[in-house]
């Protein structure tokens, strides 16, 4: 229990967050711990009931503590999946954002395409070209072609077989609707993405990684460049 160090009076429940993960990384606070009754950690670390709370509280939503009515605060299993569930809420949707997503996106997808290339199956495969037909319709009904662009891009990132990428992808989903919906507007951004999608299927079937991750990150890139050329 000597882990749980004074916290400066000056200190905010973010310093309390900041030091209880700090335990975790150092293995000094594992899966399934109870932490000490809340007057005595806040005691022990010298730091208010209420600012406690808020700490535990905003754990709680990162999916690190657990809170049990009538039983306290214990630490989760720290499953990878749960973790970056609510990774979205970080974010607040302006194009700001969007740029950051666009920055994280092309962190990860290239990559995730590059996998895809060297697992995807042809039933896979006809599925991404059935999402280009679908996509087509264009303007002309958005909620199709909004849903047509995610589906293949989930469809890519479930070919990668790999389940941590997966978490992290489904993690920004939601923004990466949302993201969507303000670019899909965009002028040019209809008929670049159907060239773009046509361009990833054409890399995929060859089976091609570097061609792969070169065409995802190229049609990221083009976009991006249309939401930045709208910037004021």
């Amino acid at each position: 229990m000597s882990s749980f160090q004074v916290i400066p009076k000056s200190a905010v429940a973010e310093d309390i967050v900041s030091h209880l993960l700090l335990l975790i990384r150092e293995k000094k606070l594992r899966p399934g711990d109870k932490l000490p009754p809340e007057r005595e950690l806040a005691a022990m670390m010298q730091v208010s009931r209420p600012s406690l709370r808020e700490a535990l509280r905003t754990l709680s939503i990162m999916r690190v503590v657990e809170l049990r009515h009538g039983s306290g605060a214990y630490i989760t299993a720290l499953e990878p999946s749960a973790l970056v569930e609510h990774l979205d809420f970080v974010f607040s949707l302006d194009d700001s954002t969007y740029l950051q997503l666009f920055q994280t996106r092309k962190i990860l997808e290239p990559g995730i395409c590059a996998l895809a290339a060297q697992h995807i199956t042809e039933e896979e495969l006809t599925q991404l070209e059935a999402c280009v037909e679908r996509s087509k319709v264009g303007p002309s009904n958005p909620e199709v072609y909004l849903q047509a662009d995610l589906d293949l891009h989930e469809i890519i990132t479930q070919a990668a077989r790999n389940p941590l990428l997966k978490r992290f992808m489904v993690s920004i989903r939601s923004l990466g609707r949302a993201s969507r919906q303000r670019t899909s507007t965009l002028p040019g951004v209809f008929a670049q993405t159907i060239q773009d999608h046509q361009a990833i299927i054409t890399a995929l079937k060859a089976h091609d990684p570097q061609a792969a991750h070169h065409a995802m990150l190229t049609h990221l890139e083009h976009i991006e460049q249309r939401l930045i050329e709208e910037q004021p």
